[in-house]
């Protein structure tokens, strides 16, 4: 957690609301969104496709959105708009469409220390506002920082000193952090303490694009809207919980960066901490974001300190092969751990968190394992037990394993599965990526 009451990796606003999402990009005046490192690779990959995504669905209005990239490499807009092309025209998406987006992209090149590049940047933005004749005051502008941690407080303050803008007739001026903030306590808090000296709590957006996951915001609603589901939800049914995170491919062009990180900080304390926290956490007052935070840190404060032998760490062959990795690295990039509750729903459940890259298969699942039948009558302990898994992904679903009768004459038994996949169930149903969801928010 950040300190000075801020909320890292927790929702902010509306990303558990018990409301449907109305939103109304008119209400106040144009909005500018700026895609900071908008020549790297999470720009790319995942918030342009995602702002495209927003455009195609009506979300984002051609008359009064503009896009703006920031990066230190010197290209020009149609160079910028060659390189995230392929990354749109993918699925159901029309040429058309795309180029009609890509023409929302302007970009601007500069540093991220000194003023110059941002005194460009401000000065593209209220031409962009002046066109769309935005009344002084009213429009918006969301700062959405695709780079490394490292320089988020110089960002800021480069933010702060040249491209704000006036809010007093409903405006706003908006920062989006990701993921990892700080390598420990000590340079997580520092961080907290010096982009919270520049804007007020409600200008940061921390996010986790975890907790935009589809099957990730169903928890809530799988655990406390089902009446079945509350009283086996403790010790007394569930032997343990494991939460997986599996990846087919290595670090491919990103080793420098994870080099410095590792598996444990890139994944398990930030996405795989907060399943773990909605699935372990009580029922909030309400749906709103303190609410929920509290029951997620009163999960957190209950953990109990990891024990040596209950940790496995790995490494994967041709790891160091990346020329960007040391050669004597020994960052993991496979990591199981297990975690246990201290509290009266949880003691002595063990909750089992795995995560690797370039393992034999790509998934993300809970899988939560219930206890052995006392006095089976039918001895089909070896068929296995019953289960309930959430898979996050790829292809997401819900499935109950049971014990059931073999179809015939025989009173013979076998396990089957209540199965809901979202694909075959939903059919037609776009189910929006994780970013699309927290970028609307914010």
């Amino acid at each position: 957690m950040g300190s000075g009451g801020g909320q890292w990796i927790v929702e902010k606003r509306s990303s558990f609301r018990s409301e449907p999402l109305e939103v109304n990009v008119s209400e106040t005046g144009c909005l500018s969104i700026v895609v900071l490192g908008a020549s790297g690779d999470l720009a790319k990959k995942k918030t342009f496709p995602a702002l495209f995504n927003l455009y195609r669905q009506g979300f984002l209005q051609s008359n009064e959105v503009h896009i703006f990239g920031y990066a230190r490499t010197k290209i020009s807009d149609d160079d910028l708009r060659n390189r995230i092309r392929s990354y749109l025209e993918k699925g159901s998406a029309k040429s058309e469409e795309v180029s009609e987006f890509l023409q929302l992209i302007k970009y601007v090149s500069g540093s991220y220390d000194t003023e110059g590049g941002f005194r460009m940047l401000d000065k593209e933005i209220s031409l962009h506002e002046e066109f769309r004749n935005s009344t002084e005051g009213s429009s918006r502008r969301l700062f959405y920082l695709a780079l490394p941690p490292s320089v988020y407080p110089v960002v800021c303050r480069m933010i702060k000193l040249c491209c704000m803008n006036k809010s007093h007739l409903g405006g706003w001026t908006r920062i989006v952090v990701e993921k990892p903030f700080g390598k420990d306590l000590d340079s997580a808090e520092k961080l907290s303490n010096q982009i919270g000296e520049l804007f007020e709590e409600p200008q940061l957006y921390r996010i986790d694009h975890y907790l935009g996951k589809e099957l990730v915001q169903n928890l809530l609603v799988l655990r406390f809207a089902n009446r079945f589901f509350l009283p086996l939800w403790n010790r007394d049914n569930i032997d343990n919980v494991q939460i997986v995170f599996r990846e087919d491919f290595g670090t491919e062009g990103r080793g420098g960066y994870f080099d410095e990180y590792g598996i444990i900080r890139d994944i398990i304390q930030n996405h795989l901490l907060q399943v773990l926290c909605l699935v372990a956490m009580e029922k909030p007052v309400s749906l709103k974001p303190e609410h929920i935070r509290d029951e997620k840190v009163k999960v957190l404060q209950s953990v109990m300190p990891i024990k040596d032998e209950e940790v496995v760490l790995g490494q994967y062959n041709g790891y160091r092969d990346d020329p960007t990795v040391p050669d004597h690295s020994n960052t993991p990039t496979f990591a199981t751990v297990v975690l246990r509750i201290h509290n009266e729903r949880w003691e002595g459940v063990p909750f089992i968190l795995k995560a690797g890259k370039a393992l034999n298969s790509r998934k993300a699942e809970i899988r939560i394992q219930f206890k052995d039948v006392p006095g089976d009558i039918f001895r089909c302990k070896n068929q296995g037990r019953n289960e309930f898994v959430i898979r996050l992904q790829p292809s997401e679903a819900m499935y109950m394993k049971l014990t059931v009768k073999q179809p015939g004459l025989e009173m013979s038994t076998v396990q089957s599965e209540l199965d809901l996949s979202y694909k075959q169930r939903y059919h037609g149903v776009t189910i929006p990526d994780a970013y699309e969801r927290l970028l609307l928010d914010t």
